[in-house]
């Protein structure tokens, strides 16, 4: 006979006056992600893990790990880079830069987020690739984004420039638009600049090329990108109140398409859903049975304040299940985890929060030790033994 096993139990959480179907949105996108950065919820994915080309968008990459090299000193953002004759050659999107300079290491991060420059890119590659190529920095690349969760991202390069199997799926790019924001709050203003006229070179190549920055829908980054191959694409973030949403469009045919695309899907992400507080922490939610405690049952409750993100429309109340492994085998510590509390919400994926103890359960007594042998050798020999054993 068993006695642990995995348990159901089955309670209503409230939303107040949201809950239930929310409007999916249809994108004309070759693919599509969006996560709301805030709650750690994914409102949209479409074809989010197959690889395709990035264009720019990968150039995201160049910087995450530039960023990482000023933080453990390795670069210095006041340093002067010289520019190779390979790096000079690129042509496309660039800074206009020649092998005669030396630029700082501030100057080129603008250089490849603002003017998305093809040539600021590789010199910052050049100097933190292994053996000075880069090819080289692009198995860097490749390599950290693995460490990274990005399973769909492999490089050719530093900037995005057509080459084969230069890929990333969209999820990968939401991934690391997240790490940028979070990793790198100094820098990460530098994606919302509108200008940067460097060295007073071709001035009508200063402006940003990101089209929501303007639209007053808070977006503030972070890259657009382009190829005839991968069409035009967009990584962006926007923040409106506590909330903050991550976007990634690839595969449209125009930049007016992207515009508007990007506008309507930050748009629909932040009227679509809302941020509804759900249960504070310490707040009893449900019982779990204990064995061979003290009590006989424990509370459990979440570790921190939980709120979700839930459709707008219709009322009413959400079904969720906590799951546990029980009864749960005493001494039992306040805050230790116990159970798995999973909500499912239309057009939302399944959300799993870990529940803890909210008090300690210390170990029975002779009373209890006795209780339990008695329950033990009852289901072992009682007249419902046998029935009780095949239903298990």
């Amino acid at each position: 006979m068993t006695f642990f096993k995995l348990r159901f139990a089955v309670i209503a959480l409230c939303f107040g006056a949201t809950a239930g179907f929310a409007q999916t949105f249809d994108t004309s996108a070759r693919a599509a992600y969006v996560f709301d950065q805030t709650t750690g919820t994914v409102l949209l994915a479409k074809d989010e893990d197959v690889p395709l080309p990035p264009a720019s968008m990968s150039k995201l990459m160049t910087i995450y790990m530039a960023f990482e090299a000023i933080a453990d000193g390795r670069l210095n953002i006041d340093e002067e880079l010289p520019v190779s004759t390979h790096a000079a050659a690129y042509g496309g999107s660039s800074m206009f830069l020649d092998t005669t300079d030396r630029v700082r290491v501030e100057d080129l991060l603008r250089g490849v987020i603002i003017l998305s420059g093809n040539d600021a890119s590789a010199v910052l590659a050049e100097t933190l690739s292994p053996d000075g190529t880069e090819a080289g920095f692009a198995r860097m690349m490749t390599q950290r984004a693995q460490q990274m969760g990005m399973e769909n991202s492999t490089f050719a390069n530093s900037n995005g420039w057509p080459a084969a199997g230069h890929r990333m799926s969209v999820e990968d790019l939401g991934i690391l638009a997240d790490a940028l924001i979070r990793d790198f709050p100094t820098y990460y203003p530098l994606f919302a600049e509108r200008e940067f006229a460097f060295d007073g070179r071709v001035p009508s190549n200063s402006r940003n090329r990101n089209p929501v920055l303007s639209l007053g829908i808070g977006a503030d980054g972070l890259k657009t990108g382009h190829t005839t191959e991968a069409g035009y694409g967009l990584v962006g973030s926007a923040k409106q109140g506590d909330r903050r949403i991550i976007f990634v469009l690839t595969g449209l045919p125009s930049e007016q398409a992207r515009a508007e695309e990007a506008e309507r899907l930050v748009n629909w992400a932040y009227r679509q859903f809302a941020q509804k507080d759900v249960v504070d922490a310490g707040h009893r939610i449900a019982t779990a049975d204990v064995w061979m405690g003290a009590r006989p049952t424990v509370g459990l409750t979440v570790a921190e304040d939980l709120s979700m993100l839930v459709p707008v429309l219709n009322q009413g109340n959400v079904e969720a299940q906590v799951i546990y492994n029980g009864p749960i085998q005493a001494p039992i510590v306040a805050g230790d985890p116990l159970a798995e509390l999973v909500i499912n919400l239309d057009g939302l994926p399944e959300k799993r929060i870990p529940l803890v103890a909210d008090a300690d359960v210390p170990v029975g007594g002779f009373a209890t030790r006795l209780r339990t042998a008695a329950l033990v050798l009852w289901t072992k020999f009682g007249p419902q033994s046998g029935a009780a054993d095949d239903a298990a």
